[in-house]
């Protein structure tokens, strides 16, 4: 199985002040193999959401980063490539799922806008073609009755449906993979497992998961389970998902 992502030697330290510097990750190395789902645990805390975000260099701009550390994709270091190359990067290759759905999508627009928002950015479809494909990325994360929620607004879906159009969204662009913090966070144990399976879905069609997560269920669904403790990886497994 081929690694779509390789972290090596990850150390992330926040500038707190001007004499004082927090180490947020230290030293950490993972994979991230092509059709799995990958999560990375911990507590609060952890480590783990800041590693995820280094993939993608989307940290707070008091953000150190170690001079020797590496995110190779593509045959590239993620963290040294300049900032252009990133942005097209993101969204189109790699896409993220923040946390808090209704902080991600925007209170003024229908949630079938801001996705063909992507189409129409990335993409270069016709109008007819980004409609039909919203459609059937609404029907891809199990959105009941697409067509009628096309032009809903956020706050007129349920909480799981609110993080399956963000789930619709990061797809928008068919990327090899999509990074979720907190798929799960604000969500009941059902609306969870479902989110879950949907996951699954995704990496049974291609895709690959890399979800920063407290949620036990990940332990239980993920095929690898990387587990963080104050900056550093303390577990790695590989788990059998879905047994």
């Amino acid at each position: 199985m081929a690694n779509l992502v390789s972290v090596r030697d990850l150390k992330v330290s926040f500038r707190l002040g001007r004499h004082r510097i927090a180490e947020a990750v230290r030293g950490v190395s993972f994979d991230v193999p092509e059709n799995a789902t990958v999560a990375l645990v911990g507590e609060s805390g952890s480590g783990k959401t800041v590693s995820a975000m280094s993939i993608v260099r989307l940290l707070p701009e008091n953000a150190i980063v170690g001079p020797e550390s590496r995110v190779e994709f593509g045959g590239r270091n993620l963290l040294t490539e300049p900032i252009e190359a990133l942005r097209a990067i993101r969204g189109r290759e790699i896409s993220v799922v923040f946390q808090e759905p209704m902080s991600s999508l925007n209170p003024v627009f229908p949630v079938g806008w801001q996705i063909a928002e992507v189409l129409e950015l990335h993409m270069g479809l016709s109008r007819r073609q980004v409609g039909d494909r919203v459609i059937e990325l609404l029907t891809e994360v199990g959105i009941p009755e697409p067509k009628s929620r096309v032009d809903a607004y956020p706050h007129e879906l349920s909480g799981g449906q609110q993080q399956r159009a963000a789930i619709a969204r990061a797809l928008a662009n068919d990327p090899p993979i999509v990074m979720a913090d907190e798929p799960t966070g604000n969500l009941d144990s059902r609306t969870a497992a479902a989110v879950f399976d949907l996951f699954q879905n995704l990496v049974e069609s291609g895709k690959t998961i890399l979800m920063v997560t407290h949620d036990p269920l990940a332990a239980e669904r993920a095929d690898i389970v990387l587990h963080l403790d104050k900056g550093v990886l303390v577990e790695a497994a590989e788990e059998a998902a879905a047994s």
